[in-house]
């Protein structure tokens, strides 16, 4: 199985997956810790990729996504974004609805 086609099956297989640094017990990064705090305060559950474990899907994620840094979250096969996305969705309130169907 290509990079890709793993990727693609992993964000089929789960409603939300954050491909980050680390884990969530123990993100590797500020940005990946920031983005577990903010998926655990909407209480969503969310399967982690650990992406310093394989460097090629790293690098196969940034052209896949078309999205150079790291976290990135994907909701319903759907890429959000990094965790700078994720801060200003936060702030302006629309987490809720888009982890509804997640949580």
């Amino acid at each position: 199985m290509s990079k890709h086609d793993e990727i693609k099956s992993l964000i089929e297989s789960y409603p939300c997956v954050l491909f980050m640094k680390g884990t969530q017990d123990f993100p590797q990064c500020g940005f990946s810790q920031h983005a577990v705090m903010i998926l655990r305060k909407y209480q969503v559950n969310f399967h982690a990729v650990n992406i310093l474990e394989d460097q090629e899907m790293r690098q196969e994620l940034k052209v896949f996504s078309d999205w150079p840094t790291f976290p990135q979250l994907y909701v319903n096969q759907e890429f959000i974004g990094g965790v700078d996305i994720l801060r200003e969705m936060d702030e302006a309130s629309e987490l809720t609805a888009l982890f509804e169907e997640v949580a």
